[in-house]
């Protein structure tokens, strides 16, 4: 039998495309930063770390005594904590994200180590992903969550900074001979490299 033959396939032309009857929606003009902090501490600390705090550790100078926080929101990724210890004399270091004020809860569980011989004392502990805690928050003095290390210990923290537009927080620690428009880095307790008992390890700090 005999085929009837096929037409041509057209080409599509100018005419054929999709028309966009206006301009697609921006969804998002927000900064977005993720990093890893490190810290040291340079005594015994067992207390709460703040949302202030976390938000405080990244700053720029507005003049030489005003720092404004880069970043207006902060998301807990995950905490990680080393510390040793002397041979026969272990060390602990502990971990909560306990805050029980509305919105802020965490997981309420304790996560801890323990040095033993030449190991240090490991934490690696992230907010429960079904908690608030986890989700960004803005600059308040609720806490983040509580931690008890001794002398030495190595902190390193995992955040997830935005920046929403038009908003700007002042740090609540002054600063001293800042430079205009300069960044810098403070300590996990929110005070200055003179005071803090966490300075970073970072170059430009203040």
């Amino acid at each position: 039998m005999n085929r009837p033959a096929q037409k041509p396939r057209r080409k599509a032309g100018r005419g054929d495309r999709q028309i966009i009857p206006h301009p697609p929606p921006i969804a998002n003009l927000a900064v977005t930063h993720s990093v890893r902090v490190r810290f040291t501490a340079t005594a015994a600390f067992a207390g709460n770390i703040t949302f202030q705090n976390l938000l405080d550790i990244l700053v720029v100078a507005t003049t030489s005594t005003t720092l404004a926080d880069q970043f207006s929101a902060v998301k807990i990724r995950a905490i990680e904590i080393w510390s040793e210890a002397a041979i026969g004399t272990p060390t602990f270091a502990a971990l909560i994200f306990d805050s029980g004020a509305a919105g802020f809860v965490g997981d309420h569980k304790e996560h801890n180590g323990a040095s033993m011989g030449v190991q240090p004392a490991h934490v690696f502990a992230r907010p429960s992903a079904r908690s608030l805690a986890s989700d960004f928050q803005v600059s308040s003095a609720n806490q983040a969550f509580w931690l008890q290390v001794a002398a030495g210990a190595v902190v390193d923290v995992l955040l997830t900074y935005q920046q929403y537009m038009g908003v700007g927080v002042v740090a609540q620690n002054a600063a001293v001979a800042a430079t205009v428009g300069a960044t810098y880095v403070r300590g996990l307790d929110g005070k200055t490299i003179a005071l803090t008992n966490f300075p970073p390890t970072a170059v430009s700090t203040i």
